[in-house]
């Protein structure tokens, strides 16, 4: 079975409902499944406004949530390392993400293909707002 992490960016414009509700919809046509984080899910819960939170809630609650653990943990501190002593920041939650794709062989659905640049990570691009 494949999987699409849905990045928060992603998740943003499905529960605005833009475009890309279609696109996830697909994706289970393609026997594909979108999953989230656990990151995400804290994201986008922190996000909601009081009168979004039982719709959002609703919408995360329909998708699967991949497992973070200790391997997670440490791979997104290695990489986190690598790329500070070369002179770039990555965001702990970017790790945590990445990580948590790396581990099922997700490939990961992000506005910001920028913020995740593991080469072991398959990004694919989808446009905000888009």
């Amino acid at each position: 079975m494949a999987f699409v992490l849905l990045d928060s960016t992603v998740l943003i414009d499905a529960l605005r409902g833009r475009p890309v509700v279609a696109r996830i919809r697909d994706l289970r046509d393609k026997a594909t499944t979108p999953v989230v984080s656990p990151i995400n899910v804290e994201e986008i819960v922190r996000g909601l406004h009081s009168a979004d939170r039982d719709r959002g809630l609703r919408f995360l609650a329909g998708l699967r949530v991949l497992p973070l653990d200790r391997e997670q943990a440490v791979r997104a501190a290695d990489w986190r390392r690598e790329y500070a002593r070369r002179g770039r920041t990555l965001a702990q939650a970017d790790c945590l993400i990445a990580a948590a794709a790396v581990q099922v062989g997700a490939r990961l659905a992000t506005g910001n293909p920028k913020d995740f640049p593991m080469p072991e990570l398959i990004v694919e691009h989808w446009p905000a707002g888009q």
